[in-house]
């Protein structure tokens, strides 16, 4: 009966021992763990502001390039003016030439009353394009 009680009791301190064993690793395990999601989310913490950054840039890149688009489509429409301008005068000097050069044939057929409407014709032109110009 001795050995049966001896025998119970090293049962129960081996099993004791074991259960606290496996508490001890269940512990560990849970700790390893715990350790594991720290670093993982320490990680992702980083990472999510890795990406902000980046979209700091690219929003930062995007309103450079609207800013620069915006001056480049302003400088088309000063273009454009300056286009529209210069052909203006430009159809202004053909005019004032084809009345000169009407005034020249007319001179040289002598055909000085003609010559005189045209000149009168060109002195009554160039002060309206002058007009038209500081308009």
């Amino acid at each position: 009966m001795n050995a049966t009680i001896l025998s119970r009791r090293n049962f129960k301190l081996a099993m004791t021992t074991r259960m606290q064993s496996r508490k001890a690793q269940r512990g560990h395990q849970k700790k390893t763990r715990l350790e594991n999601l720290n670093s993982h989310m320490k990680r992702l913490r980083v990472e999510m502001e890795e990406i902000s950054e980046e979209q700091k840039k690219i929003k930062d890149g995007q309103r450079q390039i609207r800013e620069k688009f915006e001056a480049i489509e302003l400088e088309c429409e000063q273009l454009r003016k300056e286009t529209i301008l210069v052909t203006k005068q430009s159809v202004s000097t053909q005019i004032r030439l084809a009345l000169m050069f009407q005034i020249l044939k007319a001179r040289e057929n002598h055909d000085f009353s003609k010559a005189s409407q045209l000149t009168c014709a060109l002195r009554e032109l160039i002060p309206r394009e002058n007009q038209q110009k500081k308009l």
